[in-house]
């Protein structure tokens, strides 16, 4: 047998200052022993792998330690401490509740609790997984934990709080470890490859140290069993194989495929995935977290929330200010609920693969709400407009009206200065109020159109009708008036009125009308953009349809309805 100690117990912390994580527990509890105010019974409290039994050995070993140090460190030299360190401390009293959790074991606990210390102040009783006592052996505890000889001091371990009773806890000073970091994992990892002559990455202990789940013994074993996977040099290839987890450009090229709406891509990657033999529900929960991280990365006061190495980290960073935070919130939000569905899933595969498909369709979703956007402000815009024009209009009415009795005044004014005037004059003086009053409306309404056009859309339909209004205008031109119907309007871009007539002469009876024709159209279908072209199209004459003789049609009814042959036969019927 070789004496190869696993470095989970090898490099156990001895001492408060080495333990990783906990600096506030380790703090309070050295200043409890400076100050000589040490309680009867502690409960500590935390995830698996934290440092609880660590620190509650660090503990009984100080407090029963004969030469404190300066920093109040055990001396490792005193009969207590070297008892400790070899395992044969009678002071010191380890008990595993999984597999003493009955009242009688607690009965036994309670008997031996009345001894007194044969070496050091203190007996210091280490109970481990108490939340796996059984009700009745609480019950039978609560007396002696409550109130325990001056010389014993309870330490109670467990990662499950809420089991425990209320009664116990409130018996108890109680400290919650916490998970130990990324950070503090990677640089407990980094002495230890160093003093073991290891060589590794610090992306490498990055994903030993996420792995790990916070869990400081659990890293330590996943590091060993990378060191007998590649010996003395580790590289992140060799963590990634051999602890099975996914490399993160998996993750980075899923979210390019995403960005560029490529499903093949997508498709083809996750089936890479599944065929090195990762679990589905491990690949969408990892997709998750992915999407978490760029969320992060978007901002620098978050950056730090990220638990990768620095060249991972560089490339969040860079993908991060490619993607939308709309976007990032929508992935999010479709690969939670495929997280959630999963296991109710029956066809697995297929659940996931529809959630990736949603998420190359994300960007797409948003390209068509903008156009829609676009479309719906344009529609309200012109409606605006139309508002803004019906509005002038009104106040051209009211102004109309306003000149009007402005006049009527001013006449009436005039006859009650010249009563005996003759009723000619004022006949004629009444015509020339009323024509001052015509051009003072035309000159108002000259001064105000230019703000009441606006450049309206119009169809092929109002073009015609308004062709139609116009010809029925010089019905005294014959001629003129036939051509005109017989036009045939097109509506090309910006505007652009295409009038095809038949024939020259039809030509150059219309452009003699060119100007009135489009004045006409501007100002009746309100669009000042309004261009014509004349132009002549010749007629296609239609081939003359073959004359059907009545056998042609007997053999054409024939085919349509074949009962027809035998009635004919049934009658004798002829042509």
């Amino acid at each position: 047998m070789s004496d190869f100690i696993v470095s989970a117990r090898k490099y156990r912390p001895i001492t408060f200052n080495n333990v990783v994580g906990q600096l506030s527990i380790t703090t309070t509890l050295k200043n409890a022993i400076e100050n000589q105010k040490l309680a009867h019974a502690y409960l500590f409290t935390g995830p698996r792998g934290v440092g609880k039994t660590t620190c509650a050995r660090i503990f009984a070993k100080t407090i029963n330690c004969f030469n404190l140090d300066e920093s109040f460190d055990p001396c490792n030299e005193c009969e207590s401490c070297l008892s400790f360190n070899k395992n044969r401390s009678y002071n010191i009293h380890e008990l595993d509740a999984a597999s003493n959790n009955s009242v009688e074991d607690i009965r036994s606990l309670i008997e031996q609790v009345r001894i007194p210390p044969q070496v050091g102040k203190y007996s210091i009783y280490i109970i481990d997984e108490v939340h796996m006592l059984s009700s009745a052996a609480f019950n039978a505890f609560l007396k002696t934990l409550e109130e325990p000889p001056p010389h014993v001091v309870f330490i109670l371990a467990t990662t499950e709080k809420n089991k425990i009773l209320a009664t116990i806890l409130s018996r108890c000073q109680i400290f919650d470890f916490n998970r130990i970091t990324v950070d503090d994992s990677v640089d407990f990892l980094s002495k230890i490859a160093i003093k073991e002559k290891i060589e590794v990455s610090l992306e490498a202990l990055n994903v030993i140290a996420q792995k790990a789940d916070g869990a400081m013994r659990d890293a330590l074993s996943f590091f060993d069993q990378i060191v007998s996977f590649s010996g003395k040099k580790i590289s992140y290839q060799n963590v990634i194989d051999n602890l099975n987890v996914l490399d993160y450009d998996y993750y980075f090229r899923l979210t390019d495929a995403f960005a560029e709406n490529d499903i093949p891509r997508a498709l083809l990657i996750f089936n890479s995935i599944l065929e090195k033999g990762f679990d589905g529900h491990h690949f969408i929960t990892g997709l998750g977290e992915h999407f978490r991280n760029l969320l992060v990365s978007k901002d620098n006061k978050t950056l730090e929330l990220l638990e990768v190495g620095a060249s991972i980290k560089e490339k969040y960073k860079k993908q991060a200010n490619n993607s939308s935070v709309n976007f990032l919130f929508k992935a999010l939000q479709i690969s939670s609920n495929c997280d959630i569905n999963y296991k109710n899933s029956r066809n697995k595969r297929l659940h996931i693969e529809l959630s990736l498909l949603q998420m190359c369709d994300i960007l797409k979703q948003k390209e068509k709400q903008e156009i829609i956007k676009k479309i719906v402000n344009e529609k309200k815009e012109k409606l605006e407009n139309e508002k803004i024009v019906n509005e002038k209009k009104e106040n051209l009415e009211d102004k109309k009206i306003e000149i009007k009795q402005n006049e009527k005044i001013e006449i009436k004014k005039e006859e009650e200065k010249k009563p005996n005037i003759k009723k000619s004059k004022l006949s004629t003086l009444i015509k020339n109020r009323e024509e001052k009053k015509l051009k003072k409306i035309s000159d108002f309404e000259e001064k105000n159109i230019s703000e009441l056009e606006v450049n309206k859309d119009f169809s092929e339909k109002d073009i015609k009708n308004n062709i139609e209004e116009f010809a029925n205008s010089v019905k005294e031109d014959t001629n003129l008036n036939v051509i005109l119907k017989g036009i045939n309007p097109v509506l090309k871009e910006n505007f652009l009125i295409e009038l095809n007539v038949n024939s020259n002469v039809a030509e150059k009876r219309v452009k003699e009308k060119h100007n009135k024709l489009l004045e006409f159209f501007r100002r009746n279908l309100k669009n000042n953009k309004i261009e014509l072209n004349i132009k002549v199209v010749k007629n296609i004459e239609k081939t003359p349809q073959k004359r059907l003789s009545k056998i042609d049609k007997y053999n054409y009814l024939k085919n349509k309805n074949p009962k027809i042959s035998s009635m004919k036969s049934m009658f004798d019927l002829g042509f």
